[in-house]
């Protein structure tokens, strides 16, 4: 395990580099200067597969690319002991801190379910109470210090991240029954108010929603002003999905593990949005 004063401080860097991010409106992010984004789907603890987008990104010699990961918490694995998931929350922030400004990390439900302490269930337990337990095996008396630490990562984190040419990246979108309450302004709060952590609240709806019909997917991108749409959120078989003509889904919590590596500096079309999508 990291020295826990060593790790502290990169904790803290990162939630820095975070909020010091250009383009950053509050808690969404407008990419500036990007040629190419390559972007990740879940991964929930997943080191392997972070390994291998590290790979793929290749950031140290591709200058004008960035990288978007999301939902690293909360290990998915049947046969895992216990969640050693914050391990990869600790790479996160070494990334972050080795290319501030280029690597962007979305929060998804389970961040935002660990930080709110909104349970979610595995079986008899919450996965919020393994992930804690996993940093307590590893930090004995200053697990709490590393905790809060974590949970303030999570609070600098980005929601979303718009390209220059007009694809919208988040977690997820809300659900029809929140869709006309949804407000993109609330996503450019920052530090987010209460209400929009809640459930029904926008940045709630937006971590938790599954409807990708066309019509829904629609309506979603015309309120945040975006043409093309990549989440996550949703597992999939073959390691992502195409549910209509505006969305791609990406899937890196198993194998086969997907992610989409696309141009960010010129006009874009969906199918060639899906021609971007490669298996790790």
């Amino acid at each position: 395990m990291p020295d826990p004063d060593r790790l502290l401080q990169t904790l803290a860097h990162a939630a820095e580099a975070f909020r010091a991010t250009p383009g950053r409106r509050g808690r969404i992010v407008a990419l500036d200067g990007a040629d190419e984004v390559l972007v990740a789907g879940d991964l929930h603890g997943h080191v392997g597969n972070f390994r291998k987008l590290l790979a793929a990104a290749d950031l140290g010699r591709r200058p004008r690319r960035h990288l978007v990961l999301q939902e690293v918490i909360h290990t998915r694995a049947e046969s895992a002991v216990r969640d050693t998931s914050h391990q990869l929350v600790d790479l996160l922030a070494a990334l972050v801190c080795q290319h501030p400004g280029r690597v962007h990390f979305l929060i998804g439900n389970h961040e935002l379910a660990q930080a709110t302490d909104r349970p979610i269930f595995k079986d008899d337990v919450t996965h919020n109470d393994l992930f804690w337990e996993g940093v307590w095996a590893s930090y004995g008396d200053r697990a709490a210090e590393v905790y809060a630490a974590y949970l303030g990562l999570f609070g600098a984190a980005a929601l979303a991240v718009r390209t220059p040419n007009r694809v919208f990246i988040s977690h997820s979108l809300p659900p029809a029954k929140w869709l006309e309450t949804f407000d993109p302004a609330a996503l450019e709060h920052d530090p987010t108010d209460a209400a929009a952590l809640a459930a029904g609240g926008s940045v709630y709806a937006l971590l938790w929603g599954r409807d990708t019909s066309a019509e829904h997917v629609a309506a979603f991108l015309a309120k945040v002003d975006a043409d093309l749409l990549i989440t996550g959120h949703i597992p999939c078989d073959k390691g992502f999905e195409v549910p209509n003509e505006r969305q791609v889904i990406l899937d890196c919590m198993g194998e086969p593990a997907c992610y989409c590596l696309l141009p960010a500096d010129r006009p874009l079309a969906h199918d060639e949005l899906v021609r971007c999508v490669h298996t790790l």
